[in-house]
């Protein structure tokens, strides 16, 4: 008997409704479902969407009780919260959240995302100018006094992943250096799914890398001695996690589409990096990022066999269709190195922004 009037006393203090002015704020749920009526259900229509940096996505989520058609029991308000997972599912990040006529977003997703509220079950979250930084793992949560349920969307992002190492060489670039140069040419570090997804179009690359989870680790797609031993599996290394401040490495980088013109400025002579650079301003853009090559010759099949200055002193050239004396071997965006930016002179690649 005191163990029941226990359990009653638990669930009125719970089923109290919390006052207007922290409907919307952080708290920690307790997971109970109510022994009377319908189950509460959250179900997500995709577990998968595809979309492209600067466009708009749905990801899907719609919630009712189990065995009938209603969206809720009418006694409790519906709050609907959505998150994103971290890489190690150990943090959520706050992306939204509704209860009633109350609307709150956050941090960058503020003006970018709102629900779409199709009918009176659709928690769907809409989300406008889509970034790099929002690939991820989101979750839907529904919750309707004591019970709640949740939904998990993945949502990628149509782009290329590229190795980077700076100017210094090979193995020189910390974790947080990693991520820097990443975002210092149009891109972002890549998650280990875009890696993976990379291998299993053809990436093939004997150093290893950091990864957005803190892992480091590189694709191969044909085995050989310097890279793991001819006698091995393809597929991607793992190094496992390193210190993120001590341990030095390359980096994987990736990036999307872009919205703008990248072009090989014809000019009448070849350029030290810095005339490469005021050629471009001249023209109405500026000197073209690694991320924006990449983005180029992978989702646009841009050609060119003619070697560019690019904005961090590197000279590339893009080969959708290789032939004699334009890697012969294959498609790539091939890698000159970096030069004296004094006195080399080479072409360059601009990039023009659309407005």
């Amino acid at each position: 008997m005191t163990s029941l009037l226990f359990l009653v006393l638990i669930s009125v203090c719970w089923a109290e409704p919390h006052p207007d002015n922290s409907s919307l704020e952080h708290e920690r749920i307790i997971h109970i479902q109510e022994e009377n009526g319908p189950r509460l259900l959250v179900v997500a229509e995709q577990a998968k969407i595809f979309s492209q940096r600067g466009g708009n996505v749905t990801l899907p989520c719609k919630f009712y009780h189990e065995h009938t058609s209603t969206a809720g029991s009418g006694t409790h308000k519906i709050r609907v919260k959505w998150t994103k997972l971290t890489s190690d599912y150990l943090k959520e990040v706050d992306v939204f959240v509704a209860m009633g006529h109350h609307r709150k977003s956050y941090g960058k997703y503020q003006g970018r995302v709102f629900l779409r509220e199709s009918s009176e079950n659709d928690a769907s979250l809409i989300i406008t100018n889509i970034m790099l930084d929002d690939y991820g793992r989101y979750k839907c949560e529904v919750i309707e006094g004591l019970e709640d349920d949740t939904a998990v969307v993945a949502l990628n992002l149509e782009g290329v992943v590229f190795p980077y190492s700076p100017r210094l060489g090979r193995y020189n670039l910390n974790f947080h250096e990693a991520q820097q140069a990443c975002l210092d040419q149009d891109s972002i570090i890549a998650s280990f799914d875009q890696l993976y997804d990379a291998w299993r179009s053809g990436l093939d690359w004997c150093n290893a890398g950091w990864l957005s989870d803190g892992s480091v680790q590189y694709p191969i797609t044909k085995p050989r001695e310097p890279c793991g031993g001819k006698n091995t599996v393809p597929g991607v290394r793992n190094y496992g996690f390193w210190d993120k401040e001590k341990s030095r490495y390359d980096v994987f980088c990736f990036t999307s589409n872009f919205n703008g013109r990248f072009y090989y400025l014809i000019h009448p002579t070849k350029l030290t990096y810095d005339e490469a650079v005021q050629a471009c301003l001249k023209d109405g853009a500026q000197i073209a990022k690694v991320g924006q090559i990449f983005a180029a010759w992978k989702l646009l099949g841009y050609d060119r066999c003619d070697a560019g200055w690019l904005a961090d002193g590197s000279v590339r050239y893009p080969i959708s269709r290789p032939r004699k004396r334009c890697s012969p071997n294959e498609a790539a965006v091939r890698f000159v190195g970096f030069p004296d930016k004094k006195h080399k002179l080479y072409g360059v690649y601009c990039f023009r922004a659309y407005n």
